[in-house]
């Protein structure tokens, strides 16, 4: 097996961005708003809202534009009657409008470039430095979202959909952390404490939701402050489950700890999707891991990840699958318990599972298969494992999935034969399971290694066999008649 280096990598480059998300302080800020329609009352709302000094301009205002102007939310609103006028705009942040003519707003957004401001003309893409997203209002949580003025009813159902999934109590806990920031501050901590600090915070926000935080809380978090303090940064390290590739099957928890980590060792399989959910900060290595293929010594693996936790860091061991499952967490387990380091372990959906959910059927079943068992392809030689039970595989009421298998699938199957296990057992490869280009390939077990032979090494495979995977193999014999 060739030997390969640990090797610190770059997150990948951040995706082409329509428009950049932005948050403007407005509070005691000159903005002007030129109009005083439907979509402009509610801008006057939003600005108010902000804290803005907010100026209305108008020939006439509707009666909710005065009852909003008699009791903004925030800031204040002054209406004049009369057009808007260059000159209105010196000194403004912002310069909004909402004006039907297309000669009359491009004299808006020409006066407000001369004033300096950003300017927006409502429902005019093309007369607009920035633009307004839907928005989900935990202030002084705020998120803001935008489609770049594509598709505003898609942004609003977006926002429903953050709306459901995010409690209203959050708004008093973010109000909390802004309260409690200065305290936090004033015991000058170091990067590490401080980042423990709201790391319990967060913890103590999301286990209770919907209560309000009080005085015993805030108590509590600034009482630990001085253990926090006098504390060596003590590391741990996560073994976290990165599931077979689909970033939308990691658990919450895998999700979390890679937003906390300080440094992400990950293995080849490790798609770039779920990498892209880690913290932007953290550190990146690759200890490329891939059967067959250049390898990073586990020795190594285990001591680097031990070094990194001795620096007080968060070392998240990012592995492709369950963690559990040929995985190696066993020596990396114990490593760390050598080495008197915490080890958080993460389960993630193993390949197995996700092929079999992607393609719709189950890997047991009452009649056909009442058992299933996992097998790696290789030993730490390459080759097919001595010690398998082939009276085990030769049952053929079991569901047995053969994990990196390409290269010892032949030698597996002639013993599987000898075994007792049908020639005609019906079988199926699945690549790259649960990512954009999965493939599958179906057979009896007795043809499906020169079939497989002929697929080009481009991912991750591994092989279903069982009477569970019958109705497939046929769809995919009658596809490749057709």
């Amino acid at each position: 097996m060739t030997r390969r280096e640990p090797t610190l990598a770059r997150p990948r480059r951040i995706e082409p961005l329509a428009t950049l998300p932005v948050f403007f302080k407005l509070a005691g800020q000159r903005v002007v708003l030129a109009g005083a329609t439907d979509g402009a009352l509610w801008k006057a709302e939003l600005l108010a809202a902000a804290g803005a000094h907010l100026h209305v301009f108008a020939e006439e205002f509707p009666e909710a534009f005065a009852a909003l102007a008699a009791d903004p939310p925030a800031g204040s609103i002054t209406l004049h009657a009369r057009g808007w006028q260059p000159a209105d705009l010196a000194g403004a942040a912002l310069a909004i409008a909402d004006l039907e003519e297309a000669t009359e707003a491009e004299a808006f957004v020409i006066a407000a470039r001369a004033a300096g401001a950003a300017f927006n003309v409502i429902d005019k893409p093309d007369f607009c430095a920035f633009q307004f997203g839907a928005i989900v209002n935990r202030s002084p949580l705020v998120i803001g979202i935008s489609t770049d003025g594509a598709a505003p009813v898609f942004g609003q159902t977006i926002r429903q959909k953050i709306e459901a999934l995010l409690p209203s109590g959050l708004k008093a806990w973010a109000e909390a952390a802004r309260d409690w920031r200065p305290f936090v501050q004033a015991r000058e901590l170091g990067f590490a404490a401080r980042r423990m600090v709201w790391e319990r915070f967060t913890a103590m926000a999301l286990a209770s939701p919907e209560r309000k935080p009080d005085a015993q809380d805030r108590a509590a978090l600034l009482g630990a402050l001085g253990t926090i303090a006098g504390e060596e940064p003590r590391g741990r390290v996560s073994l976290v489950g990165a599931g077979p590739g689909d970033p939308e099957l990691l658990t919450f928890k895998a999700v979390r700890l890679l937003q906390s980590a300080d440094v992400i060792l990950y293995d080849d399989l490790v798609s770039p999707q779920v990498l892209e959910l880690a913290r932007r900060e953290a550190q990146r290595i690759r200890v490329g891991k891939k059967g067959h293929g250049p390898s990073c010594r586990q020795d190594e693996i285990s001591a680097l990840m031990v070094s990194l936790a001795r620096e007080g860091r968060h070392v998240v061991r990012l592995k492709s699958g369950d963690p559990g499952i040929f995985g190696r967490a066993t020596e990396e387990i114990e490593a760390c318990a050598l080495a008197d380091i915490p080890v958080t372990i993460v389960p993630g959906i193993t390949a197995a599972q996700g092929a079999a959910a992607s393609l719709g059927f189950s890997l047991t079943e009452r009649r056909a298969a009442r058992r299933l068992q996992f097998l790696t392809g290789h030993g730490q030689d390459g080759e097919l494992p001595q010690d398998i039970c082939w009276s085990a595989i030769a049952d053929e009421t079991v569901t047995t999935v053969l994990y990196m298998p390409r290269r010892t699938l032949r030698a597996f199957c002639a013993r599987a034969f000898e075994a007792g296990l049908p020639m005609s057992m019906p079988a199926l490869a699945v690549m790259n399971a649960t990512r954009p280009d999965q493939r599958e390939l179906g057979a009896s077990l007795a043809s499906l290694p020169a079939a497989l032979e002929a697929w080009p090494d481009d991912g991750p495979v591994l092989v279903m066999i069982g009477q569970v995977t019958g109705r497939l193999v046929m769809a995919e014999t009658l596809r490749d008649a057709a």
